[in-house]
């Protein structure tokens, strides 16, 4: 009888669980294998008929010396994600610990996690006429203090650091949200015992507001990183597609470009592949190096 109740309280909860299932299997792992299939096959998409097993020549193929998809484009790629992470992280941690003393905390949280409800595309159309040689309000503020205008988003050498600039300004409003909330959580008797000891604001920070805070930092460096290198919309939106060259193009967008403008499918997928391991082994490195350094729930 006990059994049949353990069972009968198995099956009710798999119930209620179904549709979740349902729509992971549906929704990611189905894709996932389909990629990983289609990563060893020849094909231009939607005709399943013309799909053709060529086995690891679309490996050989990135990762051959004529291929561009390691050099720039990966390199731009980490240049974009770790380029942002840090505007948007060391920015955030600031911030964050600034507005956790002032008043009106809320509304500071508010005001800067709006860029981060608003859509990629509106804030990479207002930067890229932010960004204008002639008439952009930041070559406009450049001119005025007798400096020559840059050419930000046609010169190779300013274009990548350009919309990366821009995605660390993206990325702050999140961070400072997360950061908050983990800031919320360091209890204030600590702050109270190290006053009463003499430790400054530095020293509190250091020794009591960092190390407590370390949980909520290795989410927010794991999510930003993920998300930097999946990106691709503010770069296609800003530089159109990956230009000038490709000194932009990054490994989502030659993903999107392989695919949808040059059909070719079994390569995006194994660029697919190779970009999911390179996440993998980042997000490996981020947790064993926080887990050396006392995050133990991690």
């Amino acid at each position: 009888m006990r059994r049949f109740k353990f069972k009968r309280e198995t099956l009710l909860a798999y119930s209620f669980l179904s549709p979740v299932l349902l729509f992971y299997l549906i929704f990611l792992m189905i894709p996932v294998v389909f990629s990983v299939l289609i990563s060893f096959t020849d094909w231009g998409g939607f005709d399943f008929a013309s799909m053709k097993w060529v086995g690891l020549k679309n490996y050989r193929t990135i990762f051959s010396s004529q291929s561009s998809f390691l050099n720039p484009i990966m390199t731009n790629t980490f240049v974009f994600a770790f380029g942002g992470v840090a505007i948007s992280f060391i920015a955030a941690l600031i911030i964050s610990y600034l507005i956790s003393r002032m008043r009106y905390e809320g509304l500071w949280r508010t005001l800067f996690f709006m860029p981060a409800v608003t859509t990629v595309v509106a804030i990479g159309n207002v930067w890229y006429y932010m960004y204008n040689p002639t008439n952009g309000l930041i070559n406009g503020i450049i001119t005025s203090l007798g400096f020559r205008s840059i050419n930000f988003l046609d010169d190779p050498n300013h274009a990548l650091l350009s919309i990366t600039a821009v995605s660390g300004w993206m990325g702050i409003g999140s961070a400072v949200l997360l950061l908050s909330a983990g800031l919320k959580g360091i209890p204030n008797d600590y702050y109270e015992a190290a006053e009463l000891e003499g430790a400054g604001h530095l020293r509190q920070y250091t020794k009591i507001t960092f190390p407590l805070l370390k949980p909520t930092i290795l989410f927010v460096l794991i999510t930003s990183f993920i998300g930097g290198l999946q990106s691709f919309t503010l770069t296609m939106v800003m530089a159109k597609s990956g230009g000038p060259g490709n000194s932009t193009n990054v490994g989502a967008l030659e993903m999107y470009n392989q695919a949808f403008s040059f059909g070719n499918w079994g390569v995006a997928s194994a660029m697919a592949i190779i970009l999911f391991f390179v996440i993998f082994i980042i997000t490996m490195a981020q947790l064993l190096i926080f887990r050396k350094g006392g995050v133990e729930s991690y």
